[in-house]
């Protein structure tokens, strides 16, 4: 068995060759889906979504997949306000373009988060990305969101997606936490294709 400390480096290493292939690799999808968002709705193509990563908070990115005034869609409107709030996702969003809902299903609005990989911030694998709003669901564990980097995809997203309360994430990413491991990650690697090929819990 490797040491916890050879495992941190080679997944490093492994963030760094997959982010940096991959980017080489998508570059024309990169081009055409920014091309597509701008002539669906326009500028800006890229949304910065302030979260909470291991130094702190950062911005991750993602294509845009709601209209330029979603903020004040959901200020205007308490029960979409209070359902975001308790799960931070709105199943039924009517802020989302017709291009984002194709984008979410398919998780093709994360590409640009490759970006975030390759800079540090983020890890290919990890617990999920979430905001400093959402810090208070974790209770006594969400010392253990600032202890790892988010992960473009993790433990939640092969075991159910939205599909699972809010309760039931954070038991999830304080078990990836706790367990964590190389050869974790390279099952959740192996198993993210086909879940979101399959479209699993995606919306």
């Amino acid at each position: 068995m490797k040491s916890l400390k050879m495992q941190r480096f080679l997944k490093r290493c492994l963030d760094v060759a997959v982010s940096g292939v991959l980017l080489v690799l998508l570059l024309p999808v990169f081009a055409l889906l920014s091309l597509l968002v701008f002539l669906d709705d326009g500028l800006p193509i890229i949304y910065r979504r302030r979260v909470v990563g291991l130094n702190g908070t950062f911005d991750a990115f993602k294509f845009r997949t709601m209209v330029r005034s979603a903020d004040s869609i959901l200020a205007a409107s308490p029960a979409l306000k209070a359902e975001f709030e308790c799960n931070f996702k709105l199943k039924q969003d009517p802020r989302v373009t017709r291009l984002g809902a194709v984008l979410r299903r398919y998780s093709l609005d994360e590409i640009p988060q490759l970006l975030n990989v390759l800079r540090g911030q983020m890890s290919l694998v990890g617990p999920r990305m979430i905001t400093e709003a959402e810090l208070g669901k974790y209770g006594a564990y969400k010392h253990l969101v600032h202890s790892v980097k988010p992960g473009l995809t993790g433990y939640w997203q092969v075991h159910g997606r939205q599909n699972v309360s809010y309760a039931e994430r954070v038991a999830m990413d304080v078990h990836y936490v706790n367990r964590w491991s190389l050869s974790m990650d390279l099952r959740i690697l192996a198993e993210t294709p086909g879940k979101v090929f399959k479209r699993e819990g995606a919306f």
